[in-house]
């Protein structure tokens, strides 16, 4: 593997977190099945990615200075 990314990139990383959200929730009596914990940690990343370009164009609009 020559390749890099960060960690947040890898859905390897979001299924781990799927994952174990999804032991939490079964102690509390919430059930999240594989194909669902698949999906979700397919669409985390997007989600991530999505979120990052919303704070960049609010913080663009709200910046007082202009690019040079």
């Amino acid at each position: 593997m020559l390749d890099e990314k960060t960690w947040y990139r890898s859905k390897t990383i979001w299924g781990g977190v799927v994952a174990l959200g999804a032991a939490l929730a079964g102690m509390f009596g919430v059930r999240i099945d594989a194909a669902t914990g698949g999906d979700l940690a397919a669409a985390i990343p997007d989600a991530i990615a999505a979120l990052g370009a919303v704070v960049a164009i609010l913080g663009r609009l709200a910046a007082d200075r202009r690019i040079a």
